[in-house]
């Protein structure tokens, strides 16, 4: 399996930015995607979650109404619409596949992410 992100960049705050993430060799449908991030001398966080079954979608606080996470089933891919970006969004963002609990529920339970992309960097400026 591998997940490679793309859409990453510099950025003026207030912009946005797309991410994308495209999975290829992951053949169970059932399995549910995520981004996180990772900011310099942090920890890295959940930060969008959606449901492979029904869709659902779940938000790190600090972006709820401003970051929108959808996926294209057909093609296995995630995205992630970034709106209105802030400094403290500069991060390495990560895609993740793995069970709802880490993935799709909003639990953002990193140590059950069954895959990890290689991440993109995003500044905002």
């Amino acid at each position: 399996v591998q997940l490679v992100e793309s859409g990453g960049g510099p950025v003026q705050a207030g912009r946005s930015l797309k991410l994308s993430c495209a999975a290829s060799g992951l053949t169970c449908s059932a399995v549910d995607m995520a981004w996180f991030r990772q900011a310099p001398g942090k920890e890295r966080e959940g930060v969008a979650a959606i449901s492979s079954r029904d869709g659902g979608t779940h938000y790190a606080d600090s972006v709820k109404g401003r970051f929108t996470i959808s996926q294209d089933n057909a093609n296995r891919s995630v995205y992630l619409q970034m709106n209105s970006l802030k400094s403290e969004d500069t991060a390495t963002y990560y895609c993740a596949a793995g069970p709802s609990t880490a993935c799709g529920d909003g639990r953002f339970l990193q140590g059950l992410v069954a895959f990890w992309g290689q991440g993109t960097q995003v500044t905002v400026s």
